[in-house]
C-alpha cells in the first residue's frame, strides 16, 4: 500500500535485454505534485525504468506501485501516428464520440488540441497531418497528448531536447502549473539549469543503479555531475581564436514555399555558423535542402564558389557535405542492424569491401573515440540509449571526413559529461578547417560555440549577430513574431 503522500514507489526494478543489465535492483520514489528530476549518464537505465513505470516494459523483477488515477509519459524517441492528424494523435485513446454510435467528435477533437497547443504556445494546425510536421512540433504534439490525459504523474523524458528558449519557458509554466494542482512530474534531463530550475527532488542513476536521492536545494551542479559520472567533470579546453578562412558553402535566395523564404549566407572554412530561432523558423528545413533530404523549390548553393546540385543526400555526399540530423531515428540510423554496421555505414569503399577485420577495427576506435557504451560492437543499435545512439551517429558521419559538416542538435539526448567532449570535437573540427553550421535550440550551446549567429523567424532571416557582442535576450527578440 502507497502511503504518506506517496505517489509511486519502483523498488528493486531490475531489466535484462538479451543478457545486457539495463536496470540492477533501481529505485524511485514520487510524491504527489513533487517535480523529481532523474539524471546520469548516458546509459545510466533512465529511460528504461521510466518505460517500465509507465507500463511499456515489464520489469525482470522487483515492484512498481502507484497510488493515482493514471501516468502519462513524453518520450525520448517520440511515439506518434505519422498518418493521422495533429488532432487525432493527442486525442489518441480518449476520443469524444459524436451523437451517432462509432462516430468521432472531430470539432471538439480540434477544439481541445487548439487549446493544449496554444497552451504550448504552438501554431500547429489540429488538422495537420504529423508526417508534414518539424520533429520540434511533433515532439509538441507529444507534450500535448500527454497534458490531454490528466493523469496524477507524467513522465517527461529530454521533453525540451528540440525546443527553443520560448517554447522551453512555456513548458516550465505549465509544469509548475500542474504542481500547483497536485500532479507530480518526472523529468529526466541532463540539462543542468533545467533541473536546479524545476525539481524539488534529484535521483542519480549509474550503470543501471540507484545512487543518491537528494533534495535539490541541497546541491550543486558540480556536485550533481560528480555523482553522475561517479568523478569531478574535467573543464572544457578554452576557447581558442580562428582565423576562418576562404568561403565553403554559400547559399542563395534559398526558398521553399511555406517553410522558409530568401535564406542567403556563407560559412567559411574553419567557422561555425550557428542557427537559432523558434520552433518553425524554418532552421531545419534549410539544413535538411542543404543536405538534400527536402531539396529547396528555389535558390542556389554554391561549394568553394561553384554551384552545385543537390537532389538527394549521396548528392551531398560526393561534395563533402555531411549532417547530424535533428530526428535520428528517422534517418540517423538503422535500429536492427550492429553498432559496427551503423557505424562504417557511410564509408562501406573503405571498409566491409576491403576486410571485415579493418572494419571491426574502424567500429572499436570509432567507439573507444566517442566513448560508446556498448555491449560489443555486434549489439544491436536499437538496444542503446539515446545518447549512444547520438554518438554511433556522430561518429558514423564524421568518419567520412567530410569537409561541410551540418549538425542538427548534435547534442540532444547527450549527458552532461559527453556534451563536453563533443563540444570540444566541434571546435577541434572547426580549427582543422571544416565548415559547420550548428542548429540547436539550446542557446548557450549556440552562444558558446558559433562565431557568427543566424537568427530565423517564421521562415525568414531576421538579422546576424555575434556572440560577443550578443545576449539570449537580444537573440530571443529577434526570433520573436512581429
Amino acid at each position: 500500500m502507497v502511503e504518506g503522500g506517496v505517489l509511486l514507489e519502483a523498488e528493486g526494478v531490475s531489466k535484462f535485454f538479451g543478457g545486457i543489465r539495463a536496470l540492477d535492483r533501481a529505485r524511485l520514489s514520487v510524491r504527489r505534485g513533487e517535480i523529481h528530476a532523474v539524471t546520469g549518464e548516458n546509459g545510466a537505465g533512465k529511460s528504461t525504468l521510466m518505460r517500465i513505470i509507465a507500463g511499456l516494459e515489464q520489469a525482470d523483477s522487483g515492484e512498481v506501485r502507484f497510488a493515482g488515477r493514471g501516468i502519462a509519459m513524453i518520450h525520448q524517441e517520440l511515439m506518434i501516428f505519422p498518418d493521422l492528424s495533429v488532432a487525432e494523435n493527442i486525442c489518441m485513446g480518449q476520443e469524444p464520440v459524436g451523437w451517432f454510435p462509432g462516430w468521432l467528435d472531430r470539432g471538439t477533437m480540434r477544439r481541445e488540441a487548439s487549446e493544449l497547443l496554444a497552451r504550448l504556445g504552438v501554431a500547429v494546425d489540429p488538422a495537420s497531418s504529423m508526417r508534414d510536421l518539424s520533429f520540434a512540433e511533433q515532439q509538441s504534439v507529444e507534450i500535448a497528448r500527454a497534458l490531454a490525459r490528466h493523469a496524477d504523474l507524467i513522465v517527461m523524458d529530454e521533453p525540451t531536447s528540440s525546443l527553443s528558449a520560448r517554447e522551453s519557458e512555456l513548458l516550465f509554466a505549465l509544469i509548475l502549473d500542474l504542481k500547483q494542482r497536485g500532479v507530480a512530474t518526472v523529468y529526466v534531463s541532463h540539462r543542468m539549469p533545467e533541473i536546479f530550475r524545476l525539481a524539488d527532488t534529484i535521483t542519480v542513476m549509474r550503470d543501471g543503479c540507484h545512487i543518491a536521492t537528494r533534495p535539490a536545494a541541497g546541491l550543486d551542479e558540480d556536485r550533481l555531475v560528480a555523482m553522475m559520472v561517479g568523478r569531478p567533470l574535467e573543464k572544457s579546453a578554452p576557447v581558442r581564436d580562428r582565423a576562418p578562412g576562404d568561403v565553403l558553402l554559400e547559399v542563395r535566395g534559398l526558398t521553399t514555399p511555406g517553410r522558409f523564404e530568401n535564406i542567403s549566407f556563407t560559412v567559411r572554412r574553419g567557422e561555425i555558423l550557428g542557427f537559432a530561432g523558434l520552433i518553425g523558423a524554418g532552421r531545419s528545413d534549410v539544413a535538411a535542402a542543404i543536405f538534400g533530404l527536402v531539396p529547396a523549390v528555389h535558390g542556389e548553393i554554391l561549394v568553394e564558389g561553384r554551384p552545385v546540385r543537390i537532389e538527394s543526400p549521396d548528392d551531398a555526399f560526393s561534395l563533402g557535405i555531411a549532417m547530424v540530423t535533428e530526428d535520428r531515428k528517422k534517418y540517423g540510423f538503422i535500429p536492427q542492424m550492429t553498432v559496427r554496421e551503423n557505424l562504417t555505414l557511410s564509408s562501406l569503399r573503405n571498409t566491409t569491401l576491403v576486410r571485415r577485420a579493418r572494419e571491426e577495427g574502424i567500429a572499436d576506435e570509432q567507439m573507444r573515440r566517442f566513448a560508446v557504451r556498448a555491449a560489443g560492437r555486434e549489439q544491436p543499435l536499437r538496444n542503446l540509449s539515446g545518447g549512444n545512439q547520438q554518438k554511433v551517429v556522430l561518429a558514423r558521419v564524421l568518419l567520412a571526413d567530410p569537409e561541410i559538416l551540418i549538425l542538427d542538435e548534435p547534442t540532444r539526448g547527450i549527458d552532461v559529461a559527453a556534451k563536453a567532449e563533443i563540444y570540444d570535437l566541434i571546435r577541434e573540427l572547426a580549427c582543422s578547417g571544416k565548415a559547420i553550421l550548428l542548429v540547436s535550440s539550446e542557446m548557450n550551446e549556440i552562444l558558446a560555440l558559433s562565431d557568427r549567429i543566424l537568427i530565423m523567424r517564421e521562415g525568414r532571416a531576421a538579422g546576424e549577430v555575434r556572440p560577443r557582442e550578443s545576449s539570449p535576450e537580444e537573440i530571443l527578440r529577434r526570433a520573436m513574431p512581429n
